[in-house]
C-alpha cells in the first residue's frame, strides 16, 4: 500500500505556549477569504432586498409563535381572562408587520398598548417585541431619537420590574431587563452606522467615476484639439505647396515640358505624404483595432524635407542648424518642426515676390530657438496686424506649452521674420 505524498503540502509551524492568543489579538491584516458569518449576512440582506414583504412578515411570525405556549396556558387554565391576553398580544405583534415602513409609528403604537398592559396587570411575552420596534428606529433615526426611544423602553422596564420583580429584588429585575434594551440599541445603531458608510462608499464611488467620466471627456477635447492642429499644419502646407507646384507646371507646360512634369511628380509625392500623415492622424481616432504602420514623428531632422518641396516651387532656400539637435525632448523636436512648417507655408501664401527663405534653428542645453526670415513684402492687411495668417495662433499656442514666444513681423532688413523661444526644462536632455 503506497504512502499519500505529502510533500507539496505546506507544514504549519509548531506554535508554542501563547501563540495562539498573540495571533488572535495581532491587528496585522490577515489576507483570508470572507468567514461564514459573513457570506450569510450578505446572504440575508440580498434576500431581504428581493422580499421586503417577508422580512416583514417573518418576524411577526416569529413573535407569535413565541406566545402560543403563554396563550394556550391561559386558554386551559384562565379562560376568564383569554380574551384579555390574546387582545394585547395581537396589538403588539401585528404592527410588526409594518415596523419597517413606520418604525416611529408602530413604536409608539406598541408603547401604548404595553403601558395600558401594564395598567391592566397583564404580564405578557409579546412584551419582548418592543425589542424589535427599538431596534428598527435605532437602525433608521439618528442618535438621538433612538436614544429617546430607548428611554422610552427603560421606563417601561421599571415598571415592569416594580411589578412583576418575579423572585427578585425590583432593582435585580431592573438590571436584568435593561441588558436586552442596550443591546437592541447597540445593534440598531450599528446597522444604522455600517448602512450610512456603505452609502457613503457607494456614493463616491459614482463621484468618482463621474469625475473619471470628466477626464476622460476633457482629455477627449484636448486630443483633438491636438490633432486639429496636426491637421492644420499638415494639410495646409502639403496643399499650398501643391496648389503653387500646380501653378508653376501649367505655366511651364508649354515652354518647359521637362521641368513641368518634374513639379507634377513633386505634387504627386507631396501629395502622398500629406496622405500618408492625414491616414496617421485619423487613425488615432478609430474606435476598432487596425494594423497601422507606425512612424517617427518629424523633428528637426525633416526640416530638410521641407526645405526641398519650397526649393520645388521655385523658391530658393537654406537651412543652418546649429547646437546638439539630437538632445532635445521629442515633444520640443516636434514644436520646432511644426514652427518651421507654418513659418514655410506662410511665406508661400502671404509673401509678395519673395526669392529667397533662410531658416535658423539653435539647440541649446536650455532652449531651442527658429528663425525663419524670407525676403518678400506683406500685403498692408498683414503688415497692420503683424501676423501672416491664423496659423500663427496655433505657432504660439505650442510654443507656449514650453512656455516659449513667437514674435511675427517685418524684418528690419527687408522681409519677413518669425522667430520662435522655447525655454525647456532642467535638464532638457533626452
Amino acid at each position: 500500500m503506497t504512502e499519500p505524498d505529502t510533500r507539496s503540502r505546506p507544514r504549519r509551524a509548531v506554535q508554542g505556549p501563547g501563540e495562539w492568543w498573540r495571533e488572535w489579538v495581532s491587528d496585522a491584516p490577515r489576507a483570508s477569504a470572507p468567514g461564514r458569518l459573513e457570506i450569510a449576512y450578505g446572504n440575508l440582506r440580498t434576500f431581504v432586498g428581493r422580499h421586503p414583504a417577508t422580512a416583514d412578515v417573518v418576524p411577526a411570525l416569529t413573535m407569535a409563535a413565541s406566545t402560543v405556549p403563554q396563550l394556550a396556558y391561559h386558554a386551559r387554565h384562565n379562560t376568564a381572562q383569554f380574551g384579555t391576553y390574546l387582545l394585547f398580544t395581537v396589538l403588539l405583534v401585528v404592527p410588526l408587520i409594518w415596523r419597517r415602513r413606520f418604525p416611529l409609528s408602530t413604536f409608539a403604537v406598541a408603547s401604548i398598548v404595553a403601558s395600558v398592559q401594564w395598567i391592566a396587570g397583564v404580564e405578557l411575552t409579546a412584551d419582548v417585541s418592543l425589542l424589535i420596534y427599538l431596534y428598527t428606529v435605532a437602525s433608521r433615526y439618528p442618535l438621538r431619537v433612538a436614544l429617546l426611544a430607548a428611554g422610552v423602553v427603560e421606563v417601561g422596564a421599571l415598571m415592569a420590574a416594580t411589578r412583576w420583580p418575579l423572585t427578585l429584588h425590583w432593582f435585580e429585575m431592573f438590571v436584568l431587563l435593561s441588558g436586552p434594551v442596550l443591546a437592541a440599541l447597540t445593534l440598531g445603531v450599528n446597522v444604522r452606522n455600517r448602512r450610512n458608510v456603505v452609502n457613503a462608499l457607494g456614493r463616491r464611488a459614482e463621484q468618482l467615476e463621474r469625475e473619471r467620466d470628466q477626464q476622460a471627456t476633457i482629455a477627449a477635447a484636448e486630443e483633438r484639439t491636438r490633432i486639429a492642429r496636426e491637421m492644420h499644419d499638415v494639410i495646409a502646407h502639403s496643399l499650398l505647396v501643391m496648389v503653387t507646384l500646380s501653378e508653376g507646371a501649367a505655366l511651364k507646360q508649354a515652354r518647359e515640358p521637362d521641368r513641368a512634369a518634374e513639379a507634377m511628380r513633386q505634387v504627386s509625392s507631396t501629395g502622398r505624404q500629406a496622405l500618408d500623415d492625414v491616414r496617421r492622424l485619423l487613425g488615432v481616432l478609430r474606435t476598432e483595432t487596425t494594423t497601422q504602420t507606425r512612424q517617427p514623428q518629424p523633428g528637426i531632422a525633416q526640416i530638410d524635407g521641407l526645405l526641398d518641396q519650397v526649393r520645388a516651387t521655385g523658391l530658393a532656400a537654406d537651412a543652418t542648424v546649429t547646437g546638439t539637435p539630437c538632445a532635445l525632448p521629442p515633444g520640443a523636436e516636434l514644436t520646432a518642426y511644426r514652427i518651421v512648417q507654418e513659418a514655410l507655408t506662410n511665406t508661400l501664401k502671404h509673401a509678395v515676390r519673395p526669392t529667397r527663405v533662410g531658416v535658423a534653428v539653435h539647440c541649446g542645453l536650455d532652449s531651442v530657438s527658429v528663425d525663419v526670415h524670407d525676403d518678400g513684402a506683406r500685403p498692408a492687411r498683414a503688415e497692420a496686424s503683424g501676423t501672416a495668417g491664423h496659423g500663427v495662433a496655433g505657432m504660439r499656442e505650442r510654443a507656449a506649452v514650453y512656455d516659449g514666444t513667437v514674435t511675427v513681423g517685418p524684418d528690419a532688413s527687408g522681409g519677413w521674420r518669425v522667430h520662435a523661444h522655447l525655454p525647456l526644462p532642467t535638464g532638457g536632455a533626452r
